[in-house]
């Protein structure tokens, strides 16, 4: 099975590009993914994969997605290789199914703030059922 699933924040805005014939959108973007601390406390580091989407994917993480945005991705990884000045040079990429925006950018969009609408004004309960009582949240135990 070849899944995988990584958060991390973006280290620079996404490039996008358009096929020749297709007209599909392909992003590419690197996350850093923090590896967190040793037994000592010390910083591990952190690890930087290449990420490509395509398609509508590729368009909304272009409009939304910028630099030190947190993400979740979710896809597979794919290795491969090409010659460089008679030198082979191997890649691995994580080819995402599924990118997740994490937190609120600064982007903006159509007036709205990273893509996100404002949440909805809470709407007061109804009235409890006849012979029930209403609850409030001092009544509940946990």
């Amino acid at each position: 099975m070849n899944s995988v699933s990584l958060i991390g924040r973006l280290t620079r805005d996404p490039e996008v590009r358009y096929g020749a014939a297709s007209q599909t959108a392909v992003a590419r973007f690197s996350i850093a993914i923090d590896r967190g601390k040793d037994r000592d406390g010390n910083d591990r580091g952190a690890d930087y994969p290449n990420i490509v989407c395509f398609g509508k994917t590729a368009e909304l993480v272009e409009k939304y997605l910028g630099k030190g945005r947190l993400v979740g991705i979710t896809g597979r990884i794919q290795t491969g290789s090409y010659e460089k000045d008679g030198k082979k040079v191997y890649t691995t990429e994580v080819l995402a199914d599924r990118v997740e925006f994490l937190d609120r950018g600064d982007r903006s969009a159509e007036g709205q703030q990273g893509g996100f609408s404002a949440p909805a004004p809470m709407q007061s309960e109804p009235p409890a059922p006849e012979g029930f009582t209403q609850l409030t949240d001092d009544d509940i135990p946990f």
